[in-house]
């Protein structure tokens, strides 16, 4: 069901309420309460609010990626799409998050190319929200990322959840592969290097030069 929500419809939680959002990075030299927050300073200009900056452009597809997520909530919608949830009532009756966040999560996810609308009823139009090919490649990261949540997140109790491979029948986890030698991918033995997309007009900056040197260190 689409919705944009009344004047005074719910508001996702915020943070707690001496922590200013997006303003973590500046360190010891800005503690980011409210209070101190009236005399906080970046260099010589005065931090009067924060903005978040985009990714979209970056040459960097982690980047990238991040732009596209923005947030904590876009995964999860993901997450939930590939548990088989459709619905609009039905994604926000399984993660509790306000009706107006997740109708942006999904307009930005349908936008995105990430998730189809498809109409399920004609009176009042309603839709089913449904994983596009795009948005099935998705799986992998989130696979990868319950894979090292496993490993450093998880209780005594062990995961929360198993990954089970219906092709061999064995409950399992995923790892990253080289996709030429089938080797685990290991940052001891991986190196990021420019590649074909690489704006050309970056490319030959020092900084830059400097930051794929230290690859080769």
């Amino acid at each position: 069901m689409e919705y944009s929500g009344p004047p005074d419809a719910a508001k996702e939680p915020g943070p707690p309420a001496d922590v200013v959002p997006g303003t973590a990075a500046l360190g010891a030299s800005c503690r980011a309460t409210r209070a101190e927050l009236l005399g906080c300073t970046l260099g010589r200009r005065t931090l009067t609010a924060m903005k978040r900056t985009s990714f979209a452009r970056w040459p960097c597809s982690i980047a990238r990626t991040m732009d596209l997520l923005g947030d904590w909530w876009t995964p999860l919608v993901l997450r939930d799409a590939f548990y088989g949830v459709r619905r609009f009532d039905e994604f926000q009756q399984a993660l509790g998050i306000a009706r107006n966040t997740l109708a942006d999560r999904l307009r930005r996810l349908v936008d995105e190319g990430l998730l189809e609308k498809r109409a399920y009823q004609a009176e009042p139009v309603r839709y089913d929200y449904v994983l596009t090919e795009k948005g099935r490649d998705f799986w992998g990261v989130l696979a990868a990322m319950t894979a090292w949540g496993d490993r450093w997140l998880s209780t005594d109790d062990g995961p929360p959840i198993t990954l089970h491979h219906e092709a061999c029948g064995h409950d399992t986890r995923a790892t990253v592969v080289c996709a030429h030698c089938g080797e685990p991918l290991d940052a001891g033995d991986t190196r990021m290097r420019r590649g074909p997309g690489f704006p050309e007009r970056l490319s030959r900056r020092p900084e830059v030069e400097e930051r794929f040197a230290r690859q080769e260190s």
